[in-house]
C-alpha cells in the first residue's frame, strides 16, 4: 500500500507501545479504569531560572484530528501492530475526558503540574507522545525566546529560524517565539495559521543576481518603496550603506547587517547614516544571535534583532525534559488511588495536583504552591488568600475543547499570559547568568490522599 507523505490525522504521531499497552489493557479488563496523567519536568535546564509553557493550543488542535481513519487502521492491520479487537476500539476513538493545566504562556518550574489529562486509561494513554512531542519542543523554544526578549528589553526580536529545522517545527517555533515576545516571523505558514505578522525583504542572492549592488538596491526600492530594509553586507558594509542611501535617499526604512562584529559595525553604521542625513533609518542585526549576543549589544545603536538557529533549537536546551506519568487510577474496587514511580532519580509524585503562586505586596511572585491531598478537595481548590493566584485552567471538559486557546485567538491569549507571568517574576529571574529557579515551591496538603506507590 502507498502511504501519503503528509496527512491531516494526528493519531499515528505516537509510539507503538502506547497501542500495545492499550491492547493488553483491553484484554485484561483494565482499559476503562479511570485515570489521571500528569505532565511535568523534573528539572529546568542547567542555569535556567524559569521555563515557559508553549504548545498547549497546538495540542488542542491536534486533539481535534486525533482519530483513526481507514488508512490508519489498515496500516495497523497489515503490520499486525495490535489485535483486531484493539483496532475495533480505535475505529471509534474519541477523547471524552478532561484536560486542564497552566495557561499557555505561563512560566513554570521543576515539578509544576503543567498539564493533567483525565479519562479512561484507554483514551488517555494513547495521547502521551503527541502531547510530549508538542510541549517539549514548543516550550523549549518559548523558554529560549523569553530570555532573548528579556535581554532585548524594548527592542523588537524577529523570528528567522525556518531553514534550521524541519518544515513543521519551523511553524511551531515561530508560534512559540511570538508567545514569548517576538514581534514577527519570516514563516508565512505561521502567519497564515496564527495571524502572526510576517517579515522579510531580500537575501544576499538578490544582490548577487544584479550586476552591481546599487542596481539591486534600486530594484528593491522600486518594488517595495523607501520603507524597505536593505541588506548592506554582501560586499562591504560601508560601501553598502552608501549605495543604500543613493538608492533610497535619507528616508530609507532600515539596513540589515548579517555578518562581522555586529557591535562595532552598528556603531560605525549609525555614524555613517547620520552623516548621510538618514538619522531615522533603523539598524537590524542578524547572524547567529542568541540571548547572550543580544545582551552584549544592549549599549549599541541597534534597533531590532533577527534570530534563527539558536531560537529554533532552544538555545542550548532543545527539550524541556517533560514527562507524562500516571498519577492516579481506580483500583479493582473502583476507588481512586494515587500512584507513583519510585525509580532512582525518576520518582514521581502521586495524586491529582493543583497549583497557585503567592504574590508579595508589589504583585510579584514569591513562591509556587503545589496543592495535593484529597482528590475532590484538590480538584475544587480555590485560594482563600487574595495574595495567591491560581494557575490551572480548564482546556477540555468532557471532550469539548475550549476554543479560546486555539488558533490566532489562542496565540493572543498566550502572549498576554506570558507578558503578565514574566512581569510577575522576581527581577532576578531575567538574569542570564547561571542561578537557582526564580521562586521556590512549597506544598499545601489538603489531606486524605490514598497512595499506592509501586517500587
Amino acid at each position: 500500500m502507498d502511504w501519503p507523505a503528509t496527512r491531516p490525522n494526528t493519531a499515528l504521531l505516537t509510539d507503538k507501545y502506547e497501542l500495545t499497552m492499550l491492547d493488553a489493557a483491553l484484554k485484561n479488563g483494565t482499559a476503562n479504569r479511570h485515570c489521571i496523567f500528569e505532565v511535568f519536568t523534573r528539572s529546568l535546564p542547567a542555569g535556567r531560572r524559569y521555563g515557559v509553557v508553549a504548545g498547549t493550543g497546538r495540542i488542542l488542535e491536534a486533539l481535534e484530528n486525533f482519530k483513526f481513519d481507514e488508512d490508519d487502521l489498515n496500516y495497523l492491520r497489515e503490520t499486525k501492530a495490535v489485535d483486531p479487537a484493539t483496532i475495533e476500539y480505535l475505529k471509534n476513538y474519541k477523547f471524552t475526558g478532561n484536560i486542564w493545566g497552566y495557561a499557555e504562556g505561563e512560566t513554570f518550574f521543576a515539578n509544576s503540574p503543567i498539564l493533567q489529562v483525565e479519562g479512561t486509561f484507554a483514551e488517555c494513554c494513547v495521547l502521551e507522545t503527541l502531547i510530549l512531542s508538542i510541549l517539549n519542543y514548543d516550550s523549549a523554544v518559548a523558554s529560549a525566546a523569553s530570555r532573548m526578549t528579556s535581554a532585548a528589553v524594548n527592542r523588537p526580536c524577529l523570528e528567522m529560524g525556518s531553514r534550521r529545522v524541519n518544515e513543521q517545527a519551523a511553524v511551531a517555533a515561530a508560534r512559540a517565539a511570538v508567545i514569548a515576545g517576538f514581534t514577527g516571523t519570516s514563516n508565512l505558514e505561521a502567519g497564515y495559521r496564527y495571524g502572526i505578522p510576517t517579515i522579510g525583504t531580500a537575501a544576499h542572492a538578490f544582490t548577487l543576481l544584479h550586476d552591481d549592488e546599487l542596481s539591486a538596491f534600486k530594484a528593491q526600492v522600486e518594488a517595495f518603496g523607501t520603507n524597505t530594509t536593505l541588506l548592506v553586507d554582501t560586499y562591504d558594509v560601508k560601501r553598502g550603506i552608501d549605495n543604500a542611501i543613493k538608492a533610497a535617499g535619507p528616508e530609507l526604512g532600515a539596513i540589515r547587517i548579517d555578518s562581522g562584529d555586529l557591535g562595532v559595525l552598528a556603531v560605525e553604521a549609525r555614524d555613517q547614516l547620520n552623516k548621510l542625513g538618514a538619522k531615522n533609518t533603523k539598524i537590524t542585526v542578524t547572524s547567529d544571535l542568541d540571548e547572550y549576543a543580544i545582551a552584549a549589544l544592549a549599549a549599541m545603536p541597534v534597533d531590532s534583532y533577527g534570530v534563527g538557529t539558536s531560537l529554533a533549537t532552544g538555545s542550548g536546551a532543545p527539550t524541556c525534559g517533560m514527562v507524562y506519568k500516571l498519577v492516579a487510577r481506580t483500583n479493582s474496587e473502583g476507588v481512586l488511588e494515587g500512584v507513583a514511580k519510585a525509580s532512582s532519580h525518576k520518582a514521581s509524585s502521586g495524586g491529582r495536583k493543583n497549583a497557585g503562586r503567592k504574590l508579595d505586596a508589589e504583585g510579584r511572585d514569591t513562591e509556587e504552591l503545589l496543592v495535593i491531598g484529597d482528590d475532590d478537595a484538590v480538584k475544587n481548590w480555590q485560594p482563600n488568600d487574595p495574595s495567591v493566584r491560581p494557575l490551572m485552567v480548564p482546556l477540555v471538559t468532557n471532550g469539548v475543547i475550549d476554543r479560546k486557546w486555539i488558533g490566532a485567538e489562542g496565540v493572543k491569549n498566550a502572549i498576554a499570559r506570558h507578558q503578565a507571568s514574566r512581569n510577575a517574576l522576581p527581577r532576578l529571574a531575567r538574569r542570564l547568568s547561571n542561578g537557582e529557579p526564580a521562586i521556590h515551591q512549597s506544598t499545601l496538603d489538603l489531606g486524605g490522599l490514598i497512595m499506592d506507590r509501586e517500587v
